[in-house]
């Protein structure tokens, strides 16, 4: 071979690599009920599409283990656990690569048994697509609603029913019709849009790589066809920018880098930025690799962000778009799934774990528990393995999150046992409890105002300082609090209007240490109270107050210092 000749197949080598490189990732999962013929058709898919390396396809072709009339039993190919070919199903979620002249694929292959549910979840909570089998013979079964509940659930925006077993029907077009209509009515239901129909045979071959002769009233794609073309739909870098802190970079002297993967929208260089939990603004000076600086990172880039002036944030922190923050909140409604044999004790305080950031933190109230099978709310007051329910959850100090319909990685946490260490729970984020406000369906470019942005406005936490009888007191604290720099009310008992559930949360949502009058307090009031403020509420008859106001007011003042916010900690020791 000549240099020229010898370059010319380097250019084209290296060509080629660079658009192998480049080729798109689709991930996708697969779910079916027991003996749909899921591993089978995974099987046949990757075999058609020349994925299998002769010695696996050897292998399986001696295999005393066939399970199938046909010369090679193709759910071999999947199936790799001993248990699972024993008994003829999968057990636990197998990740799955093959590749064509289009794009590459990731398939996580998921059990379809109840008692796996969990399994399921894990392996479709990073799908952007979900094959969904079911059995032409059978029909739809209550099993094929979990699976597609589970679906809408985790976010996969695009499904496709594999219609499985088109063969023992003779391809009989009229049922194909009319497992399609009722799967369609099923999506529609669950609110799935995108929703593709095909017949196939993965034991024949029909509609999995190549389109089938014998279903010619069959007009879309094959399987695979389908998979090379569909549109994969992310939110990721078109959302606002959200970049978890995970690392703390100094070399030396010179640099100090934020380390990091991405997790939605776009960061580039004099981009504005807003810390969390300190509030501190700045500007991004530089993008850096190992390979060097960069124009922009999106997700899920894994970049490190170098700021033009020095700002104190570790590992848990958050670097977002300061015109488009997520909602920062120690409560918040979650769907939870629930993975360990251990059942959920309420009230028992574990670890939550949500992108970089560990809190310690409550499963309060279960509101109920989702009946896989008829999607029917059930009141529970525990819950069991496989079980999904409708929480809220309560945590030591806030979390930084969008809903998991905006941003599954800021929108999703996982729950750990604190003394083993064992991932008890998955959560997705759907509501914040603070005031009520759904997330889900709330506007970037209209969010409301949230309470933490007006305590970092007010530089203090918003509190309730209870006072007996001592209105002359309650008065002169106003006025020095005030001159303090405090937002601050007074209420008083005859204050009817203000002394309400409603009032205590308007009040304390727009950050006001309010200061309240009243001499016959009664149990169920103080109740209420101590729930509105939490760790922010002071009875001062239990200070033993110096008789003379002047000297209660400074003692009460001093108290109140506590509440101030510095670099994102309350003087007290309070973490925002």
């Amino acid at each position: 071979m000549t240099p020229a000749a010898s370059l010319e197949v380097q250019g084209e080598f290296a060509q080629f690599l660079a658009q192998d490189l480049n080729k798109e990732l689709l991930r996708f999962t697969t779910a079916g009920s027991v003996d749909d013929g899921k591993s089978t058709l995974i099987g046949r898919l990757l075999h058609d599409s020349k994925s299998v390396y002769e010695d696996q396809l050897a292998s399986v072709k001696n295999s005393r283990v066939n399970r199938s009339s046909g010369p090679i039993d193709f759910s071999l190919l999947t199936d790799g656990l001993r248990a699972e070919r024993e008994q003829g199903i999968t057990i636990d979620v197998g990740y799955r690569y093959f590749a064509t002249a289009r794009r590459k694929f990731i398939i996580a292959d998921t059990p379809g048994h109840e008692q796996y549910t969990r399994n399921m979840a894990t392996g479709a909570s990073t799908a952007d697509l979900a094959v969904i089998l079911v059995d032409a013979t059978k029909g739809l079964l209550p099993q094929t609603l979990r699976h597609a509940y589970i679906s809408s659930l985790l976010g996969i925006k695009s499904v496709v029913a594999a219609i499985n077993k088109m063969d023992l029907l003779d391809y009989d077009q009229g049922k194909f019709r009319k497992l399609q209509e009722e799967f369609l009515a099923l999506a529609e239901r669950l609110g799935i849009r995108d929703v593709t129909c095909i017949p196939v045979s993965a034991l024949a071959g029909d509609n999995v790589v190549a389109r089938s002769e014998r279903m010619s009233w069959y007009q879309g794609l094959a399987l695979l066809e389908h998979l090379e073309t569909v549109p994969i739909v992310t939110q990721a870098n078109s959302g606002p920018m959200r970049f978890p802190v995970q690392y703390v970079i100094r070399p030396d002297a010179s640099f100090r880098g934020f380390a990091g993967q991405v997790a939605s929208g776009v960061i580039r260089p004099g981009d504005a930025v807003l810390a969390l939990p300190s509030g501190q603004q700045s500007r991004v000076e530089s993008v850096v690799t190992y390979d060097g600086p960069l124009g922009e990172a999106f997700s899920p880039m894994s970049v490190t962000v170098k700021l033009e002036t020095e700002i104190d944030l570790s590992r848990g922190d958050m670097l977002v778009s300061p015109d488009r923050p997520p909602h920062v909140s120690r409560r918040f409604g979650a769907t939870i799934v629930w993975m360990h044999p251990r059942p959920l004790e309420t009230q028992r305080t574990y670890l939550i774990k949500q992108s970089a950031r560990h809190v310690r933190g409550k499963i309060t109230t279960i509101h109920h528990r989702v009946n896989v099978e008829t999607l029917a709310a059930e009141a529970a007051d525990g819950l069991e393995m496989n079980s999904i329910a409708a929480a809220e959850l309560e945590t030591s100090s806030p979390l930084f999150f969008d809903s998991y319909q905006q941003n599954r990685t800021t929108g999703s946490f996982i729950v750990i046992d604190p003394l083993t260490n064992a991932t008890l729970a998955a959560g997705m984020i759907q509501e914040l409890l603070d005031t009520g406000e759904s997330v889900r369906d709330t506007p970037d470019a209209e969010a409301a105002v949230t309470r933490f942005e007006r305590q970092q406005r007010h530089q203090h936490y918003p509190a309730i300082l209870l006072v007996g009888a001592r209105a002359a007191l309650a008065r002169s604290l106003e006025r020095a609090l005030f001159k303090a720099g405090f937002a601050v009310k007074l209420v008083e008992k005859k204050d009817s209007l203000l002394a309400t559930r409603t009032a205590w949360a308007t009040l304390l949502d727009a950050g006001f240490v309010v200061i309240y009058q009243n001499p016959s307090l009664g149990i169920e009031e103080r109740v209420d109270l101590r729930a509105a403020a939490g760790d922010y509420f002071f009875d001062l008859g239990e200070l033993d107050l110096p008789a003379e106001d002047q000297a209660a007011v400074a003692k009460v003042s001093a108290l109140a210092e506590s509440l101030r916010i510095s670099d994102g900690v309350s003087n007290s020791g309070k973490v925002i």
